[in-house]
């Protein structure tokens, strides 16, 4: 098997090939660097069939949605991810076959709840969840310390003593360690306790990072359109978000909220289905669209997508327009299909 990490530098992709078959696989791939990764296929007579994205990145565009267009690779990453167009979405314990080689994956949330390490031959990709003589930060994205000591501790740390450790970025020149090497020396998890662990990280103070206005939306969302202006982070956080059972009561009262689903036509008929009733309207049609809701301004307004992030932009983005009673469905359509709540696919009802 061929293992390379392709960017030399502080940001990590990772190159996993069959040299029998050829087949390739990169994981976390940069927009800024696809030129280079076709290059490099290209010379090393590789066929890109699967690209994997560890978790949302904040920090940088991925090239996930590129190679899917120009290579027709199939783009994967776990259930909880918000974006559109991921062509297969994993849970803990799949395997993921790239000609003769098999990636196992791990849920390691925390980071963020789509956070995914990969196992294969004897190596760990841990994304931004565990990484040399740290952890990724857990305080913005859906983060929660407890659930990322809870991945480190109870699977990564459960994995042989042996096993290289290859984290999705290193700030200190690093480029590989050992989950024994972590166990012992790490200094955010030696001898510390999960209670410990989660008011460390909830008191980091860490600044964001610089380009999480221009990168995490459009990574969430997988829209190129310069001319949306996404919300600013102040306004994500003053949405409103709502459960799904208390939607759902809501829906059968007298007076139900309007039901603005933003994700993409093939999702809205997709397995997740839509709620009853619900309106389309894809997020990057919303802001010429918003005036279809003018006669429901007096409404309360409920949106959805897929996983409670893009329904977010889209909630601040009515916000914005003056419509003063917006929320969110928390959670989203994962939240409400696990729940058994009523959904819709095409014509037919499903409960």
């Amino acid at each position: 098997m061929l293992f390379r990490e392709l960017n030399r530098g502080k940001c990590k992709t990772y190159l996993i090939a069959c040299e029998e078959t050829k087949r390739a696989a990169l994981v976390d791939p940069v927009k800024e660097r696809l030129e280079r990764y076709l290059s490099i296929l290209a010379y090393e007579g590789l066929r890109l069939d699967v690209v994997i994205d560890t978790h949302t990145h904040a920090d940088h565009r991925t090239a996930s949605f590129d190679l899917r267009d120009l290579v027709g690779a199939c783009a994967i990453m776990h259930r909880w991810a918000p974006a559109p167009h991921i062509d297969r979405h994993v849970d803990d314990g799949e395997t993921v076959r790239v000609g003769n080689a098999e990636i196992r994956v791990l849920h390691t949330p925390g980071h963020t709840p789509d956070s995914i390490s990969l196992v294969c031959a004897g190596r760990v990709m841990t994304g931004d969840t565990l990484m040399i003589r740290g952890t990724g930060r857990s305080d913005f994205a859906g983060g929660d310390p407890g659930a990322q000591y809870d991945a480190i501790t109870e699977k990564l740390f459960r994995l042989p003593d042996e096993t290289a450790v290859f984290p999705a970025h290193d700030y200190r020149g690093n480029t590989c360690s050992t989950i024994g090497d972590e166990k012992r020396s790490n200094p955010r998890l030696a001898g510390r306790s999960r209670d410990a662990y989660v008011q460390l990280m909830n008191n980091l103070g860490l600044p964001l990072p610089d380009k999480i206005q221009e990168v995490l939306q459009p990574n969430e969302s997988a829209i190129e359109d310069d001319r949306l202006r996404f919300p600013t982070l102040a306004e994500l956080n003053q949405v409103c978000q709502r459960d799904s059972r208390e939607v759902a009561a809501e829906l059968e009262s007298g007076v139900p909220p309007l039901v603005v689903d933003v994700r993409e036509p093939e999702e809205f008929d997709g397995e997740l289905g839509h709620i009853p009733g619900a309106l389309l309207i894809p997020l990057k049609d919303l802001p010429a669209r918003a005036c279809e809701l003018e006669c429901h301004k007096e409404r309360t307004i409920v949106v959805v997508c897929r996983a409670g992030v893009r329904s977010t932009t889209g909630a601040a983005i009515l916000t914005g327009l003056g419509f003063e009673h917006v929320a969110n469905l928390k959670g989203g359509m994962l939240d409400w299909f696990d729940r058994r709540l009523a959904v819709e696919r095409a014509s037919n009802a499903d409960r």
